[in-house]
């Protein structure tokens, strides 16, 4: 068994649409990736042999990454690297090949080293897929990769240590996308607006494989376009979308101009995941688009999906992530404890979506992996319903003179100010307390720090307001859309 059992839509059925190339049926798709992986196979790739590609979010990147996780182990990179975040992900992965497009992608093959083959992908007239090698090679036998199969190599964000390599398992996507199906009763009426970029587990789980597990249709534009986003709802009508809190935030910012769009497309929901949704945010989507928004708690190294709050009519919490679907949950101590309820801890997780390790890191493994749980690095506690609610990263928490400050609540009484349109607290260093807290800020109309400070005053606790306010143009983020609020103190120079 691998993910090709995932690809169980009607013969007849679109899988997959696009507003640059024509539909694919759920057979079309099938037959294009399994030639597709056997023509790796004779170019002498096969199970084992990791394989970076290096191509947009398209129709063309989703039929390669099937077919490269069949023959194969995919290493989707985000296409807009430079040569030597390449060159890293190269030598890290041990790549022994590089798929690009016809128009190719100087950065990346310029980071190939001379042991590396260049696949080029192209396309029939049938619309089919097919590669191009121009070297030498000698075939491998005709094998699909089996169910214990590391079928992508993914990297931890790595925003303050060198990335941990993390593979995932052909098991571990197989388990993660049927949860997700079965957390959001998919089927293969409902269609997803895939906004997620597919070098990341939010995009590949979270939007395409559970959808193509529900047997549903994929469509996917060329990456996020906020201005584009409405036109392809009114075009193509999909019932959901999933993404990252960011994301929302510019759809939201656009939908007073399409009202009629709305109106006349309804999403069944709308799903967040990657990052935490301010609690505001989500009421301002929910009574702009009028559609249930489902808050969830995902990572890579769980193949995404770990607990989600769940559709109407069961009941949503506003700030809690909702609970475990085909995922164990837990709150541990330091020790390694399983805390009762009602307890603040580590966040841990289990179940078959988990992954056995990080590749050839030892020392993290011994830190991450206890008892059997994965420890997630948030912290949280859990409800008597057993509904997780999360309070922070650990090392994102602020410790201001022993006093410890979740910066996820400095953030959503930022953001409930008229003039605040993006928020971000975050740690700085102090002489006398260890750290104090800053915040920044994107304004949508004028105020001052005067007036944040008072604002924060009327809705926290003394110790929790921010010393000092910047008021910048944007909010650095990283490749993935993620906030650096870790590196938000060197970011902006403060000693």
């Amino acid at each position: 068994m691998n993910i090709l059992n995932l690809l169980n839509g009607a013969a007849s059925n679109i899988a997959l649409t696009s507003n640059e190339r024509p539909a694919v049926t759920y057979k079309q798709l099938r037959e294009n990736v399994v030639e597709l992986a056997e023509q790796l196979n004779s170019f002498g790739l096969g199970r084992g042999d990791r394989v970076a590609i290096a191509i947009s979010n398209s129709p063309e990147m989703i039929t390669v990454f099937l077919a490269t996780t069949i023959a194969a182990t995919a290493c989707p990179l985000n296409p807009k690297y430079k040569q030597e975040e390449f060159a890293f992900y190269y030598e890290d992965t041990q790549a022994k090949a590089l798929i690009i497009l016809p128009d190719g992608n100087n950065n990346a093959l310029a980071a190939c080293s001379e042991a590396m083959k260049v696949i080029t992908v192209k396309t029939r007239e049938s619309g089919a897929l097919y590669f191009e090698l121009q070297t030498a090679h000698q075939p491998r036998e005709v094998e699909q990769a089996t169910e214990n199969d590391i079928a992508m190599i993914l990297h931890t964000s790595g925003t303050t240590s060198r990335p941990k390599r993390v593979p995932i398992r052909h098991r571990n996507l197989i388990a993660s996308a049927t949860n997700f199906v079965n957390a959001y009763s998919l089927t293969a009426n409902d269609k997803t607006l895939l906004v997620m970029p597919l070098f990341h587990i939010h995009g590949l789980v979270g939007c395409m494989l559970s959808t193509f597990a529900s047997g549903g249709t994929v469509i996917c534009p060329p990456g996020f376009n906020a201005l584009e986003f409405w036109k392809l709802v009114e075009t193509f009508k999909p019932t959901w979308y999933s993404a990252a809190p960011t994301m929302h935030q510019m759809v939201l910012a656009r939908a007073s101009r399409n009202s009629e769009i709305i109106q006349a497309n309804q999403f069944r929901f709308i799903r967040s995941s990657s990052a935490p949704l301010p609690p505001v945010i989500l009421e301002q989507i929910e009574a702009t688009l009028h559609a249930p928004v489902v808050q969830s708690y995902s990572m890579t190294e769980a193949a995404h999906l770990m607990t989600t709050n769940p559709l109407p009519p069961k009941t949503r919490k506003p700030g809690s992530v909702g609970y475990g679907f085909g995922v164990d949950v837990g709150i541990m101590d330091d020790n390694g404890n399983l805390l009762p309820t009602g307890s603040l801890g580590e966040v841990v997780v289990k179940g078959a979506n988990v992954i056995d390790g990080y590749e050839n890191n030892p020392q993290a493994n011994a830190t991450a992996f206890v008892s059997g749980w994965f420890r997630t690095g948030d912290q949280g506690f859990l409800d008597e319903e057993g509904y997780l609610s999360l309070t922070g990263r650990l090392k994102e928490l602020i410790n201001r003179g022993g006093e410890k400050i979740s910066p996820l609540e400095v953030d959503d009484v930022l953001l409930r100010h008229p003039a605040v349109s993006e928020a971000l607290a975050f740690a700085v260093p102090h002489k006398t307390l260890g750290e104090d807290i800053h915040a920044a800020v994107v304004l949508k109309s004028l105020t001052e720090e005067k007036e944040l400070h008072s604002h924060c005053s009327q809705m926290l606790a003394e110790f929790k307001v921010p010393a000092k306010f910047h008021i910048l143009e944007e909010l650095p983020r990283g490749a993935t859309g993620k906030l650096q609020r870790l590196n938000m103190s060197k970011l902006l120079k403060i000693e």
